[in-house]
């Protein structure tokens, strides 16, 4: 008996596809969605988050009717002891990475996807635990996935053409390596795959301005 295949729902950019999250988001979505890969390395196309041009390019050009959903799975940062960080200017700070990579680079993406995804579109961004769990060393990363949370709340009552948009916040990931493990001890580990189908709820549900979080 011959099998039917379901027509692809539309084309998603997804960024950061290479890491352990972005493989299981693209295994899910690749039977459902022409998925177009966009990192540094390895990817369909070449982007940067902390290279505006990177992004602007990378957005560009979605084919027929728009990008479905541009979904990020990535995003840098530093671990540092509180009590060794010294005032800087961001570029020299411990803090300027997870400030100019991760909060920055996922800001503008949604900025440049705004003009490209069509109607009813989304975007989905990334943070993690730390952002209400935090830990020793880790307040780079709450400090950078709280504004990318605050900034998703505001952004999604101004997004135009009915785009939603939302951010998905996963645990340690039970795929990690053992040195992950030790600076989340305590922690449940959870397997990448879960968190994939947070990307997807929020590629396909109809909420915005929301936390999906996975731990």
């Amino acid at each position: 008996m011959p099998t039917t295949q379901t027509a692809p729902r539309g084309r998603i950019l997804l960024v950061g596809a290479t890491g352990l999250v972005g493989r299981a988001a693209h295994a899910l979505l690749t039977p459902r969605y022409d998925v177009v890969t966009a990192g540094p390395d390895g990817c369909d196309r070449y982007l940067d988050l902390e290279n505006t041009d990177s992004i602007l390019a990378a957005v560009a050009d979605p084919g027929d009717g728009g990008w479905a959903a541009v979904a990020c799975a990535a995003g840098l940062g530093r671990f540092a002891p509180l009590h060794t960080i010294m005032p800087a200017p961001m570029a020299q700070s411990v803090y300027g990475q997870g400030l100019a990579n991760k909060l920055l680079g996922q800001v503008n993406l949604t900025l440049a996807a705004r003009e490209h995804l069509r109607e009813g579109g989304s975007v989905t961004l990334v943070t993690g635990v730390a952002t209400q769990h935090t830990l020793p060393g880790a307040s780079g990363f709450t400090m950078a996935n709280a504004a990318i949370e605050g900034f998703v709340r505001a952004a999604a009552i101004e997004l135009p053409r009915g785009i939603r948009i939302n951010v998905v916040s996963p645990g340690v990931l039970a795929e990690s390596p053992p040195a992950v493990f030790e600076l989340f001890a305590g922690f449940e580990p959870v397997p990448a795959a879960r968190v994939a189908k947070a990307y997807l709820r929020s590629i396909e549900g109809g909420q915005t301005g929301q936390v999906f979080t996975v731990w």
